[in-house]
C-alpha cells in the first residue's frame, strides 16, 4: 500500500508534496506582520526565519507532505439555539491530537521506503505556512477568505504536514503513487461573497485579514472584554465565526447539527472542575471557560 492509500484509509482527504524551500506568500506574511494585523497574538511575529526555511524546523528537510483531514460541516449546538464554529467538535478530542496522531501514523510509513529518513509532524502547532504549502502542493487554492479550499471537499478541513528528510519522488515511485503538481488556480473568480458576509469588515479585501476584528480571533484569542458592537454581530454563536466559510460556493449548504453542548445558563453556572471533566481534551479547551462565558454575555447583551 503507498503513502496516498494510507492517508486515504487514515481519513485524509487530500494529500500533496512540495519541495523544501521558502513558501509562497512568505512576503505577503511579513507585510501582514509589519502592519501589526494580528491583534494580540505577539507570539506570531516570532520566528521569521523558521517559517521562511522548514529546513530550520527539521534539519536536512528535503520534502513536505501536506494533508487535509475533514471536520463536519454541521453546526454544533446548544439546545437553546446557540451554536459554535464546526471545528470546535466538542465530543471529539482536540484535532491537534487526533490528526497529529494519525498523521504521525502516516509518517512512520515512510520508514517502509526510507528507513534513514528524518520525519516530523506538524498541526497548528509549528512556526509554519501550512496553507502556503498546501497550496503549492496543488492540494487546493487559498479563497479569498484566506482559508485553504480543496475542490470536492471545501475548506471545512484540518491541514497538516509531515516535514521529511526523504527527497519523495512523486509519481516515479511505486510507494507514492501521487505526483508533485502544479500550485491549484485560483478559482474565486469574481466571487466576493465572503468578503461582502464578514459580520465585522475584517476581510478588509481579497486574501486580506485584520484579525484584531475577526470573530474568530476576538472569542478565542482575545484577552479583556469583547466590544459590544461585537456582540451583537456574533449573532447566536458564542464561540469562533463560520460566516465566510458558510458563504463559500464550494462548501455544503448550512445544516443545524443535533444538540451536543449544553445551554448557555448551565454554561455560565458551570464551574472550571466540571469544564475541565468535559471538555480539557478538546478544542474548547483553547478559550477556556471563562472566555466562554464572557462570550455568552457578550451575546445576551
Amino acid at each position: 500500500m503507498n503513502l496516498v492509500d494510507h492517508a486515504k484509509e487514515s481519513g485524509f482527504v487530500a494529500l500533496g508534496l512540495s519541495l523544501s524551500k521558502k513558501p509562497p506568500f512568505y512576503h505577503a506574511f511579513c507585510q501582514w506582520i509589519d502592519a501589526n494585523k494580528f491583534g494580540q497574538m505577539a507570539w506570531i511575529k516570532r520566528h521569521r526565519d523558521l517559517r521562511e526555511n522548514p529546513g530550520t524546523l527539521l534539519p536536512g528537510c528535503q520534502t513536505v507532505i501536506s494533508l487535509a483531514y475533514p471536520y463536519s460541516p454541521l453546526k454544533p449546538r446548544t439546545p437553546d439555539g446557540f451554536t459554535v464554529a464546526r471545528y470546535c467538535e466538542p465530543q471529539r478530542k482536540d484535532y491537534h491530537t487526533r490528526v497529529g496522531e494519525k498523521a504521525k501514523r502516516l509518517a512512520l510509513t515512510l520508514k517502509e521506503s526510507y528507513p534513514d529518513a528524518k520525519s516530523r509532524v506538524c498541526v497548528d502547532s509549528a512556526p509554519i505556512l501550512e496553507r502556503s504549502f498546501a497550496h503549492r502542493s496543488g492540494m487546493g487554492f487559498v479563497g479569498k477568505n484566506n482559508m485553504l479550499i480543496v475542490p470536492g471537499h471545501g475548506s471545512y478541513v484540518f491541514l497538516a504536514e509531515i516535514l521529511t528528510t526523504a527527497l519523495l519522488p512523486g509519481g516515479q515511485s511505486e510507494h507514492m503513487a501521487e505526483p508533485m503538481k502544479e500550485p491549484m488556480k485560483d478559482q474565486c473568480g469574481n466571487c466576493t461573497r465572503c468578503l461582502d458576509a464578514c459580520p465585522t469588515g475584517a476581510l478588509e479585501g481579497s486574501r486580506r485579514l485584520n484579525a484584531s476584528r475577526c470573530l474568530s480571533y476576538l472569542t478565542v484569542e482575545h484577552a479583556g472584554d469583547l466590544d459590544p458592537k461585537a456582540g451583537k454581530r456574533m449573532d447566536r454563536c458564542i464561540l469562533g465565526c463560520d460566516v465566510c466559510q458558510e458563504v463559500c460556493p464550494f462548501n455544503p449548504a448550512e445544516k443545524a447539527g443535533k444538540a451536543s453542548l449544553p445551554g448557555i445558563t448551565e454554561f455560565l453556572k458551570m464551574d472550571e472542575g466540571t469544564f475541565k471533566m468535559r471538555y480539557g481534551q478538546t478544542a474548547l479547551s483553547r478559550p477556556g471557560l471563562q472566555r466562554i462565558k464572557r462570550n455568552i454575555k457578550a451575546v445576551l447583551t
